[in-house]
């Protein structure tokens, strides 16, 4: 009796081709299904890449940095300004000493501690600092807001602008400070007065651009005044433009502050500067003191840094663009 095996019968390439539709739509579902459950950031590697989407966003390490900027200027600040008068007395008992874990800074031809000393005179150049760029952000926002006013008003604006930026910083830096008879007011105010063309530059671009804008438009038509237009409308609109470009003109501040002040025409050599400081220990490098310039010009190069960052930061979080400085 012969037995008859059932042999599977030959599928067709319609049967084939529509059992490949169905996997790819089982796939497709499946996927689905797990990236609702995993949700991914578009463009970012998933677990198996071992890229973590956190490391890759900008405004997370620019609030960091800033974060860490800020930390950083009021600690040294809040020191400077805290220390008691006697840390940067004389004692002539400890004069030239090398650093140590009682002086890190080392001490001076008289004595004093350079580390007291250094904090005392950062300080003061973040005060300079602090009224020079707020001066030169105050003057810049009156010029742009002048430069929008009107076509005669723009000319004259940018031929002034021209003007300041055509002379160097330190050429005018130093016969302001000269008129002004020196001290921290003076040289604050002659850092403002020499610092403010770039920023008006910006805020009067800001200020075209925002004049032609439709709501401005639709304002003018209701007959609202151009006072109220620029207070209401525009105001809002150079507030982060203006902050974080004050915020850029501090480590110029700064170092042109010391530098002027290491050239003698700056701040009275009784007040604590980094510019004095450096300015007296180079009578004092070739006998072998290298701690009397190295310490305090590292020290004012991480607050120009800090500040620097900090802008930056600042500029990144607030989509802000070409709100930078210029030296």
């Amino acid at each position: 009796m012969k037995q008859t095996m059932e042999r599977p019968s030959p599928s067709s390439p319609q049967t084939e081709q529509h059992s490949k539709v169905n996997s790819a739509n089982r796939q497709a579902v499946n996927k689905r299904n797990w990236r609702s459950v995993h949700p991914q950031t578009p463009g970012v590697k998933g677990h198996s890449g071992g890229s973590n989407p956190g490391f890759r966003n900008p405004r997370k390490w620019a609030l960091i940095w800033g974060s860490l900027g800020v930390i950083w200027i009021a600690i040294v600040w809040l020191t400077g300004r805290l220390l008691p008068a006697e840390s940067t007395l004389t004692s002539l008992m400890d004069r030239n000493l090398a650093p140590t874990w009682e002086h890190p800074f080392g001490t001076d031809w008289l004595g004093r501690d350079m580390f007291m000393r250094t904090l005392k005179g950062l300080a003061t150049s973040i005060q300079v600092g602090l009224l020079a760029a707020c001066g030169g952000g105050f003057i810049a926002l009156l010029m742009g807001l002048a430069a929008a006013s009107g076509r005669m008003a723009d000319r004259v604006i940018s031929w002034i602008i021209d003007l300041f930026l055509s002379v160097p910083h330190l050429v005018s830096l130093v016969m302001l400070a000269f008129v002004f008879g020196g001290g921290l007011p003076g040289v604050a105010l002659a850092i403002a007065l020499t610092h403010w063309p770039n920023l008006a530059r910006i805020v009067r671009a800001e200020m075209i651009q925002l004049r032609s804008a439709e709501y401005i438009h639709i304002s003018r038509r209701l007959g609202h005044s151009r006072i109220r237009i620029t207070v209401q409308h525009m105001l809002p609109h150079l507030i982060p433009q203006l902050f974080v470009g004050v915020l850029l003109i501090f480590p110029h501040a700064i170092l042109h502050e010391a530098a002027i002040t290491f050239l003698g025409l700056g701040l009275s050599p009784q007040q604590p500067a980094i510019g004095i400081i450096l300015s007296e220990s180079m009578r004092y490098l070739s006998a072998g003191m290298w701690w009397l310039a190295f310490f305090p010009g590292l020290a004012l190069l991480l607050v120009v840094r800090a500040f620097d960052v900090l802008g930056g930061s600042l500029k990144t979080l607030t989509g802000t663009g070409n709100s930078r400085e210029g030296v």
